[in-house]
């Protein structure tokens, strides 16, 4: 019998080749996946009773001939008569697994092959196909159906004798690459590893003479029942950690995990572990295996999971999720949401029964897990609800709160004149040393957030709990951080101010932009302290990271410059400003709204000459003003911020400062 197959263009098999998927290499899979669901149909009839023999061993065997570049798939599943060949091979898209699927529904969990076009996808690989099949019905008679990838096919008899199908490949001359035994184990290893019928390549292997050798026995590539598919109850953490370690070889061992099984609205089953991670920003995604009904469809569950949860690593295994179709498609679909819900509601679930149960095992985990509880907080609003009450907070001396601990804590002593309570933190322990002690100085406490998320973080616990505040601790004098009644001020004119202003900038690096103001701190505070904002330094730190705030990412560094108006040092310093500097020049008039628009210039320009002319006399005596370079110096070294010439000049002059001191 020879015919054309039920298409509708002559051009389908070059669409076949090149889009029916994104990797040919994907042709293995499908025809495994049809072999195993034509086995399990197999199991389910001999379960009902309307197959009466001898089931014998059903396994998949995978046979490769690498000479003659030919591929074989064979099952002991059904099988086909020659109606069924006609209507579910030659009729393209019209799958069997749907009509089997409704009426053994009650006996067979689960059939993979629902894609339609599974078997074509041989043809992206092969200049022809073959399929030997004899189907179990009683008196069926075996065919063979061959084509070479035109639309003509042509069915005969076939000398086949046993139950089952053999599906042969001919491999063409661009797919020579599948004629290799190792990557055909590969493709095995990748796809079908934990397959729920046995899938045999080859033979198991031995030492032998210097060299490994084949034995008799069969080498089954799969594992049929995979930790996922059994009940929590059965399993120990060793077993976990086993199935942890088959999954990822050169990874540690994970921090804790989650066993996922649920039937409805959707199936789902899976375990999903919590990596540990070194160096939080290198961190990895897509790590989660997604399976369908134990087959390999993908690792890339972006449009699956919520963004978050790729971080974690693992196996989701559903046959509810749609395969083949595009990311758009899975972004909209309904099932598809409501397990991307389910996913998060059950890490939230194991993340706050962890922190009921088993704190102190939470504690010694957070530095680990802390960019991923606050990445999902961000990034998923239910999740954030939910973690505000597990989300662990240290402080600089390591002891862990929750968020409404910490803030019962210290609310006695940080609630400012605004009734917030205000929640100091540090990013870097050393370098911020001085400042968290003049914090613990005075009774508060000081939290260590050193998280790359943390400038984000900290906006999102403002906005949700709404009476709190942060504040790092250098972000102002330790006297501004928490103000709990109005400060009395230096009283300056507008002219003392100018003169301080310009004083210090003449000293300070130039490229940055300060300002300079007066404060109180009291006569034992530092001279000078150099500090950025809280919010414009917090919403630089954001922008660089992203999160629509590139406008401040923009912006020039600024830093804070208070003087300390009531250190001695100061004082001195101001004293002689006063004593060598003459004040500034009364400075021209204004020109009357009448002027002329040179007449405007020139009165400008007069009133700037004065300004500069003021200004060169300050910055004059700046420069040779020993005790204010060494003052200036001293702030900036505090920050890090003395490098280069600086920081040469500044030891040189302290190592004159001691020998003045000392030796004469």
């Amino acid at each position: 019998m020879k015919g054309k197959i039920g298409v509708t263009t002559e051009n389908i098999f070059p669409v076949i080749k090149q889009f029916l998927y994104s990797d040919h290499e994907i042709f293995l899979r499908e025809l495994v996946a049809n072999a195993v669901d034509a086995s399990q149909k197999m199991k389910a009839l001999a379960s009902t009773g309307d197959f009466k023999g001898e089931t014998g061993d059903i396994q998949v065997r995978i046979e490769l001939d690498e000479d003659k570049k030919v591929l074989k798939v064979i099952d002991r599943g059904i099988g086909m008569t020659e109606e069924e060949v006609d209507k579910y091979i030659n009729q393209i898209a019209f799958s069997s697994a749907g009509e089997f699927l409704e009426k053994y529904k009650d006996q067979i969990g689960s059939i993979i092959g629902h894609f339609g076009l599974g078997f074509y996808s041989a043809f992206m690989v092969s200049e022809k196909v073959t399929i030997d099949t004899l189907s179990w019905k009683e008196g069926a008679k075996a065919v063979r159906w061959s084509c070479d990838g035109s639309p003509e096919y042509k069915i005969e008899d076939s000398d086949k004798t046993d139950r089952g199908t053999e599906i042969t490949l001919y491999l063409d001359s661009d797919s020579a690459e599948y004629a290799n035994k190792g990557k055909i184990a590969s493709l095995l290893q990748k796809y079908c590893r934990f397959m729920p019928v046995p899938v045999i390549f080859g033979k198991e292997q031995e030492w032998k003479d210097g060299k490994y050798v084949d034995t008799d026995k069969d080498k089954v590539i799969n594992d049929v029942e995979p930790l996922w598919t059994k009940a929590p109850s059965e399993l120990k953490d060793e077993d976990y950690l086993g199935f942890y370690k088959a999954l990822y070889p050169m990874k540690e061992d994970p921090m804790f995990w989650i066993h996922l099984n649920v039937d409805y609205p959707f199936q789902l089953t899976g375990i999903l572990y919590f990596p540990k991670i070194k160096q939080r920003m290198a961190i990895e995604k897509n790590n989660i295996q997604l399976f369908c009904n134990q087959m390999f469809v993908t690792d890339h569950v972006d449009n699956i999971v919520p963004d978050f949860l790729t971080l974690l690593h693992g196996v989701i295994d559903s046959p509810d999720i749609p395969l083949n179709v595009s990311r758009s498609y899975l972004q909209s679909d309904t099932n598809v949401k409501k397990i991307s819900g389910y996913i998060t509601k059950k890490v939230a679930d194991r993340l706050e029964e962890i922190f009921k149960d088993e704190r102190k095992s939470l504690e010694s985990k957070w530095d680990n897990i802390k960019l991923f509880i606050e990445y999902g907080m961000l990034s998923d609003e239910k999740f954030g609800e939910r973690g505000l009450k597990f989300a662990l907070l240290k402080n600089t001396d390591g002891k862990f709160f929750s968020i409404d601990e910490y803030k019962k804590a210290v609310e006695g002593e940080q609630t400012d004149k605004e009734k917030k309570v205000v929640m100091l933190y540090a990013t870097d322990l050393e370098g911020q040393y001085t400042f968290i002690e003049a914090a613990k100085n005075k009774g508060y406490d000081v939290l260590h957030m050193d998280c790359e998320l943390d400038s984000h973080f900290v906006n999102l616990l403002e906005h949700k709990l709404g009476d709190i505040r942060f504040a790092r601790v250098d972000s102002d004098a330790v006297e501004n951080l928490i103000v709990k009644e109005e400060k009395i001020r230096p009283e300056m004119n507008e002219e003392q101010r100018y003169d301080l202003e310009n004083l210090f900038k003449a000293v300070l690096p130039q490229g940055k932009d300060y300002y300079v103001t007066g404060d109180n701190l009291g006569e034992d505070a530092e001279p000078i302290l150099i500090t950025q904002g809280e919010f414009m330094r917090r919403y630089r730190e954001m922008s660089a990271l992203g999160g629509g705030m590139n406008f401040y990412g923009e912006l020039p560094e600024s830093y804070n410059i208070t003087v300390n108006m009531q250190n001695p040092l100061v004082a001195k310093i101001m004293e002689a400003e006063k004593a060598e500097v003459a004040p500034q020049a009364p400075l021209p008039a204004e020109a009357p709204d009448s002027a002329t628009d040179e007449e405007k210039t020139k009165a400008r320009e007069a009133r700037e000459a004065v300004r500069r002319a003021h200004k060169a006399d300050i910055e004059a005596f700046a420069s040779k003003n020993e005790i204010l370079h060494q003052i200036a110096d001293l702030a900036l070294l505090a920050n890090g911020m003395l490098k280069g010439k600086a920081l040469s000049d500044f030891i040189a002059r302290s190592r004159k400062v001691v020998t003045d001191a000392y030796l004469k």
